[in-house]
């Protein structure tokens, strides 16, 4: 493969889908604006943060992108992968999260990447890398298995095993093992991917950064308006708290930005605006809240 090419390509798409996304979000939203926030990595690199504050749907949404390099890897990448040592390594991808102010109106993430470790004279490493998921505060089956069906959708050009296996990968991912609870209701999620070679990987890539907008805008439009309360902005609060536990705990593009010298602002433009812990607390039985743990926060096939 032509790398660079290749690279350029990818770094193309990436600045399109954040344009994109940016623009819809900005639509739904009809007061907000994103504020663009450039930025540089000393070590190499740099990319452009866009974040939405105080709109009339979204309490706050950040989409950004990155294009970062250097000539090696933190320690504790190249411990869990030996074939990247002693390489040099560019990454790149468009990550966002979208947390709405009406509780009714499900937090929304999604994340498409690249990766290439390069040294003279070996060939190149590289994988692709993404997904997306939903992370409601109250249940709506239509909601759910419309998400989800965009998912499949995403996955369908690429062979029947291929939407499972993500789907699968997801719920796996986005557990809070020190909880035993999902944080949502899945989607979709993939990492290391190289299956029928560079061309077939980026097109899987593509396709799921494609259905992000699908997937989510419906659900919004039909949510955004609904009437809420205290009480609704209290659990959303509380289920913040989850999303919150999740990025510092377990999210390896977290850590790993944090460990390879990334700018700590965007990388934790993904927390939630306003949030809530509560000592041991539990919902009341048999309400909106509840059916949320009981009934939606398990996994099953929503398709």
């Amino acid at each position: 493969m032509s790398d660079v090419t290749d690279a350029r390509a990818v770094e193309s798409y990436l600045r399109g889908l954040q344009n994109r996304i940016c623009r819809e979000l900005e639509r739904l939203d009809g007061e907000a604006r994103f504020v663009a926030d450039p930025w540089q990595r000393e070590e190499g690199g740099g990319g452009v943060s866009r974040i939405l504050s105080d709109g009339a749907v979204f309490e706050r949404a950040g989409v950004g992108f990155s294009d970062v390099y250097g000539s090696q890897l933190p320690p504790s990448a190249s411990a869990a992968r030996p074939e990247l040592a002693g390489r040099g390594f560019r990454a790149m991808g468009v990550s966002l999260v979208i947390h709405p102010r009406n509780p009714y109106v499900p937090t929304a993430h999604a994340n498409v990447r690249f990766f290439i470790a390069e040294k003279p004279g070996e060939v190149p490493v590289w994988w692709f890398g993404g997904g997306f998921d939903l992370t409601p505060y109250y249940g709506f089956e239509d909601d759910v298995r419309h998400w989800h069906r965009q998912a499949q959708a995403a996955c369908a050009p690429f062979g029947e095993h291929v939407h499972p296996r993500l789907k699968s990968w997801c719920d796996d991912y986005f557990h809070l093992k020190h909880r035993n609870e999902p944080r949502g209701v899945g989607g979709l999620f993939f990492d290391d991917w190289q299956e029928g070679g560079f061309d077939q990987a980026f097109g899987l890539m593509r396709s799921v950064g494609d259905h992000f907008l699908p997937a989510y805008v419906p659900i919004v439009e039909r949510r955004s308006a609904m009437p809420y309360g205290q009480r609704e902005r209290e659990w959303q609060a509380l289920r913040r708290g989850r999303y919150v536990e999740f990025n510092l705990v377990w999210d390896r593009g977290t850590l790993f930005g944090l460990q390879s010298g990334g700018r700590t602002e965007s990388i934790l433009m993904s927390m939630p605006p306003q949030v809530a812990w509560r000592y041991r607390h539990e919902p009341v039985a048999a309400s909106p809240e509840a059916e949320l743990l009981e009934k939606f926060l398990k996994v099953r096939d929503w398709v």
